[in-house]
């Protein structure tokens, strides 16, 4: 994965659609790009627990653990923080995920900021390509709803 030129790409355009590993485009986008004729289903990925804090309420540290301690890929489901005013918000919450995989989660780092996902949001054309396997593509990836008191749910895909 060529980070350099996906980073630029993502600074310069807003966004950037890379083609990973199972071959779907994934669009990476800045938060404040987001429109809402663009939809709702997009992911916040972030590379740093403390990341958390800028997209969601405060957590307590029961919930922290749930993310940090999780074993498998994990979309979760968390109400927003205040701060967010243009972002897909549903019933009050967004999505989110930390990215553990070490050269997705190094490229995060390299943009430094929370970022928007979407898988298939733009097929025509990507920017660039990898054969490394987006980790949210996993069959093991688990979606739940995660509240800033530690109150858990799965939810159904």
């Amino acid at each position: 994965m060529d980070q350099q030129v996906i980073v630029k790409t993502f600074r310069e355009n807003g966004q950037v659609t890379i083609q990973e590993g199972n071959g779907k485009n994934l669009t990476l986008l800045k938060m404040e790009n987001w429109e809402p004729e663009m939809g709702f289903d997009w992911t916040f990925l972030l590379f740093d627990m403390f990341q958390i804090r800028t997209v969601c309420e405060p957590f307590a540290e029961v919930s922290l653990d749930v993310v940090e301690f999780a074993s498998k890929p994990t979309i979760y489901h968390s109400p927003v923080s205040k701060v967010i005013k243009n972002a897909p918000i549903q019933d009050g919450n967004i999505r989110f995920s930390l990215i553990r995989e070490p050269n997705w989660n190094k490229l995060l780092f390299q943009i430094s900021q929370p970022v928007l996902s979407k898988i298939g949001y733009l097929t025509d054309q990507a920017d660039t390509q990898t054969e490394l396997y987006f980790p949210l593509l996993s069959p093991s990836t688990k979606e739940m709803f995660l509240g800033p008191e530690g109150d858990v749910k799965i939810v159904n895909r």
